[in-house]
Formats: C-alpha cells, structure tokens, sequence
C-alpha cells in the first residue's frame, strides 16, 4: 500500500526521466518553449496581482516559484503553473478581509489541504464535482475578472473599489464621466492587436507585444495614462527572503473556508488543465502527484511573497505548442521569469495598466465559457438550474457560497432523479424474462414486489409506503432486489422498519437475488439476525421454496 501511494505521487519529471531519459535535444526544446511560455506569462502574472489589488511583483513571486515547483513535483508532463485569473475574486476578498499576511496564511493552509487530498488520493475524486457547477462559477469568475479591470480600461479616477458586483456598478456608473480617452483607445487597440496575432501569427504571443507597444506609445507620446510605476511604484528585481506569517489557532479557523476555497479551485483548474493537456498530445497525467506538487507550490509561493497558484490552461497549451518535451519546459519558464525581473524591472515598470487591462477582458472572455454555457442551456432543465444559480450567486454573493450551493443543489437534483429511476412495483409478467414470475408456480398467500435501482435514503420513504397498498397483508412477502447494485444505513434502515411492521401482522419478509455487496451490509448491521438467514436468498425460485414451507407450516398449525 505505502509503495502504491509512493508511486502515485512520484513527480512526473522523476517518471520520464527514469523510463526515457533526458537527452540534449530535449533540453534545448524544453529550454525555448519554456522562453516562449515566460514570454506571455510576464504580463499575465502582474496582471493577475494588481486584479487582485496587489502589487504586480506578487504575480511575478508565484510564476517563478510556484511554477517552478509545480514542474518539478507535479504530475503533468506540460503544466505551467501559477497565479491565474480564477483567484482573482478569492485574492482580493481575503486580501481585503485580512490583509496580505491573511492571505498568506490561507495560501499555506490550502497548500496542506491540497498535500492531504493527495494523501488520500483524492486526485480521482473531483471530477465529480457537476459539470454545470464548473461551468457556472468559472463563467462567474470571468465577469468579475472582466468588471474588476473596468477602472483601468477607461481610465477612471477611482482610488478604492468596493468588493460587490453591484457596488462596483453603482460606482462606475457615478465616475464614468472622468473617462480617460487615451486609457479606452490604448485598451480597445490592445484587444485588437491580440486578436489579430491569435489568428494571423499564432506564433508570436500577442500579451507580449501588446505591452511592449503600449508602453513604447505612452513614453513617445506622453500619453497621460496610469502605469505600473505610476501607481505601485519600482518592483524588486530579486525574490524576497522566505517569511513566515504569524499562526494563531484562531486565525486559523477565521481562514479555514477561504483556504479549502482556494485548494478547490487550485485541485480543480489543474486537473482540468491537465486533462487538456492530455488531450492535446495524448499522454496521461497521475492526478495525486499533481495534487501534491500544487500542495508544495502553494506553501512556497505564501513563503516567498506570492499568491495562490495552480495549473494554467492557456500557458499549458502555449508550452505544448512551443514544442515542450518534459516538465523541463515548466523550470525553464520560471528561470526565464526570474531573468526578466533581474534585468528588466526597470522596463517592466513602464507598462500602462489599460494594456494590462486588456489582456486581462481577453483572459476572462476566453473563462467565460460561453460555448459550454449555449451546450449546457440545451441540455435538460435540472443542468439549465445549477448553471444559472451557481452563476448567478457567484457574481452577486459569493464564490464559497456558490461552489457550496452549486454542489447541493446538484446533489439534491440528483437524488431526485435516482428516486423517479429507482421503481418498487408489484412484479408483473415479463414473458422475456426467464425468472418471471409468470413462469413461477407461487402458493396462496404470498406477494412479490421487487425494487430496480440502489435502496438509499431518497428511495428508503418510498419502501416503507409501499405496505399501505394493502389491505390485508399477506402471509409471505417477497422482496426482489436482484437489480439492487448498493445500499446504505437509511435502506437498511427502511428494511428494519418493513420487517418491523410485517412481523406485526405475522407476515414473513423474504428478500431474494441479494447480491453479495448488499449482503455483506446487512450481516454488518445485523439484520440478518433479525429478519432470519434463511429468508435472505439468492435466487426466487429459493424464495418461492421457502415460501411454501412457511405456507404449508401455516396450514399444519
């Protein structure tokens, strides 16, 4: 067991490297996709943290030394990691609630939650959570992320921006008349300028230009537009020391939803971003290990000044495109980020925030899911509910609430839909069927209903009403559950309560087809002792057997 676990969180990079090697070609490969992805990462990551309102050099701490990790200890054979638009909302609430250090600390506490959930093999377990779910509150995210850069993208004299969608509203409804002209013509030319290179010259990454451009424009021409510089000042060109925040168990509790919240949404954009990945080139991530190296990143970028981190899709993508052999490509990106802070904070610093800003509405129109959103809205109406309410809370209460909600709103639609699946019916004549009961010979008295589908607690109410169609009880009652694949304690539940009240009325209760995992939960709840080993039977025609030496002891009484 310990071996199997040890190789499930073997880093991928460990992986290749003892199965194939690591060869020179490769390493040159790695080290220019790896340049390529550092490239559009540049611009995203600072994006990312003044989204956040934070400093920019926040994003950058993350790519280096999470991304770093994430290719070292994960388990994809492409991931890109670090900071990513889908924190955004997260980052600035906690940010704003508790302060850097907060968010510091519930950056640390995902990162254990994420190591535990790999413990635990918890890798498997979240592509369960609905799709809508996903869907919902990832296209909640992008309108944040894309209303969040409204100030920036025109301009606005805004110093402190409020938290709600609908505060937000209200307030750049109130400034928009101190538009910024220049601001709105630097953002619309630089969403143009990424579109055309998407589809012309898919080569050449458009983030990067963009802000090279606009910047070279706002220093040639004077352009009265906010900077980086302008507003957040010099960035350091070297990391910061390690630092650990101050712990106190009731800061701990205070931060325990925000860091499961951040560990969900670290757990599943990488998964998801491993999946595409896969897509991509045909390998096979191991999810666990994954999970794991984004525990570690987590706890790292906190230490060294970052932000939550987590797989990227579109820098994944743009590695696997840039011709990336190994996680190499992921190192490679992170030392090439660290060169830029070292020998180009002095240029960085220049970049306009509009442009920022316009990479950051691309980067949400691409989250917005908009495709998926027109799949799902065809798709039937229990799906159009958990879309639209997880949405809709998302934007307008929470995303903690959201996520929570989506899930049980999803969970109860479920159960529903398991109770109108799941029949108890009085069996009828299916001729086709070689066990019908209407090729059976049955003795007076003795009733046999039959359950299709698992007898849990949505279904367990159901059982129990099911004598009430009776008006005088039988002396036999068989119970069919050959197509009875689980159960749990409120059926087992439901089948004490029925034998109970059978009993009563001097009615035997015989279960027959119980497979062997149903059985083996019924000799743990002891309910074999009550209702009698031998009326718990494999086969109906053992049912009918024992039906008729119950009858016939009847008669001779």
């Amino acid at each position: 067991m310990f071996q199997s676990l040890k190789d499930s969180l073997e880093p991928k990079l460990i992986t290749l490297w003892r199965l194939k090697g690591y060869s020179k070609s490769d390493f040159y490969a790695d080290l220019i996709a790896g340049l390529v992805v550092a490239i559009v990462a540049l611009p995203l990551a600072m994006a990312i943290a003044i989204a956040s309102n934070l400093p920019p050099e926040r994003g950058l701490f993350t790519a280096i030394v999470a991304g770093f990790i994430i290719s070292a200890h994960g388990g994809s054979r492409y991931q890109i990691g670090g900071p990513t638009a889908a924190f955004v909302v997260t980052v600035s609430m906690v940010a704003m609630e508790h302060g850097y250090e907060g968010l510091v600390l519930a950056t640390i506490m995902a990162g254990v939650i994420l190591m535990i959930m790999s413990f635990v093999r918890a890798g498997e377990l979240i592509k369960f959570i609905p799709y809508p779910v996903v869907i919902g509150f990832t296209s909640g995210i992008a309108l944040l992320i894309a209303f969040s850069q409204v100030r920036d993208f025109f301009g606005l004299k805004v110093e402190t921006i409020p938290p709600d969608f609908i505060d937000k509203l209200i307030l750049y409804l109130a400034h928009m008349d101190e538009m910024n002209i220049y601001a709105v013509i630097i953002s619309l030319i630089s969403i143009a300028i990424i579109i055309i290179f998407k589809k012309y010259l898919p080569k050449i990454p458009g983030p990067i230009v963009v802000v090279v451009l606009a910047g070279l424009a706002v220093w040639m021409f004077n352009l009265p537009i906010e900077t980086i510089e302008s507003r957040f000042g010099p960035i350091p060109s070297m990391l910061p020391a390690p630092t650990w925040p101050e712990i106190s168990f009731e800061k701990l509790r205070l931060l325990l939803p925000d860091a499961i919240t951040i560990a969900t949404l670290a757990a599943i954009e990488s998964l998801l971003s491993a999946v595409v990945a896969d897509g991509m080139t045909g390998t096979h991530h191991k999810s666990n290990a994954e999970l794991f190296g984004q525990g570690v990143a987590n706890i790292a970028s906190g230490i060294f000044g970052g932000l939550p981190a987590t797989g990227a899709i579109a820098r994944t993508a743009t590695n696997i495109k840039a011709g990336a052999r190994t996680p190499m490509a992921g190192i490679m990106h992170a030392f090439w980020l660290f060169l830029f802070m070292l020998f180009l904070a002095p240029f960085i610093i220049k970049i306009p925030l509009a442009a920022l800003a316009a990479i950051l509405i691309v980067v949400a129109w691409n989250m917005s899911e908009i495709k998926h959103i027109k799949e799902i809205m065809k798709a039937p109406r229990s799906d159009r509910i958990i879309l639209i309410v997880t949405f809709t809370l998302t934007v307008l209460i929470d995303l903690n609430f959201a996520i929570q909600a989506g899930i049980a709103l999803a969970s109860i639609l479920f159960i529903n839909s398991m109770m109108k699946v799941t029949q108890i019916r009085v069996v009828e004549n299916e001729e086709e069927d070689p066990d019908s009961i209407a090729r059976k010979i049955l003795p007076h008295g003795v009733e046999v209903y039959e359950i299709q589908g698992p007898l849990f607690f949505g279904i367990a109410e159901k059982l129990i009403n099911t004598l009430t169609v009776f008006e005088h009880l039988p002396k036999v009652f068989i119970l069919r559950m050959r197509y009875v694949p689980l159960i749990d304690a409120a059926g087992l539940h439901a089948l004490e309560i029925i034998h109970e009240r059978l009993t009563k009325e001097h009615t035997v209760l015989i279960l027959s087809g119980v497979s062997i995992e149903v059985r083996a939960h019924i000799n743990e709840a002891s309910l074999n002792n009550l209702i009698g080993d031998e009326n718990i039977v494999k086969h109906i025609d053992m049912a009918i057997s024992r039906a008729f030496k119950i009858t016939n002891d009847c008669k001779s009484v």
